[in-house]
């Protein structure tokens, strides 16, 4: 799917050609590990936190469970000082409580979740507290793989658009929309680019 994407890109817009020239091979990987539960929790427990402090709190959680995340009712039965001992904030936990209830319930059907259409998917993962559309489309794009996402809320996106198409300012959804329409089918490869381009800081 790699080498037919970056074909397709190429040919479709000269700019997104200069970008995968200047990045160079496309080293996008689906994180198939774990379950697609234990995916959206790590989501919200990195959320908003340093990398080294998430995963010192990780870490720590997992620790009360045998060295692994917990399943969902595991989670609901653990008392909250357990978990605020472990370095959760009150909200944190919140949310992670919430996920796991509504897993549980069977009201976000995790396992089967990967059947679902983009659009179905986004709208079950935002019913839970502190997974909005970003998330989501994160899970869409590194969990499940899928090829046609365009995060247009990400400002890694939007600052590389504005940098690579020598924009004014930074473009809002309907411009990124708009400049990313001839790389569909496979948004998720350029989207990956464009956050490469600036990561690394690619000339461009």
């Amino acid at each position: 799917m790699l080498r037919k994407a970056v074909t397709h890109l190429k040919k479709s817009d000269p700019v997104m050609a200069r970008i995968i020239d200047a990045v160079g091979p496309c080293r996008f990987q689906v994180r198939s590990e774990g379950t697609h539960y234990e995916a959206v929790f790590r989501s919200i427990l990195y959320q908003q936190l340093a990398g080294p402090a998430a995963l010192a709190i990780h870490r720590r959680v997992q620790a009360l469970y045998g060295g692994r995340d917990p399943a969902p009712e595991e989670l609901l039965q653990t008392p909250d000082e357990a978990l605020r001992g472990a370095g959760l904030s009150r909200q944190k936990l919140a949310y992670l409580r919430d996920l796991s209830a509504r897993t549980a319930t069977g009201e976000v059907e995790m396992h089967g979740i990967d059947q679902l259409s983009d659009a179905d998917i986004i709208s079950s993962l935002t019913r839970v507290k502190g997974v909005g559309r970003w998330t989501a489309e994160m899970f869409l794009i590194f969990r499940l793989g899928r090829p046609d996402i365009l995060p247009d809320l990400d400002l890694g996106v939007r600052n590389a658009i504005k940098r690579a198409y020598r924009l004014r300012k930074v473009p809002d959804s309907k411009r990124v929309h708009k400049i990313g329409a001839p790389w569909a089918p496979y948004r998720s490869v350029a989207t990956w680019y464009l956050w490469r381009s600036v990561d690394g800081a690619a000339a461009i």
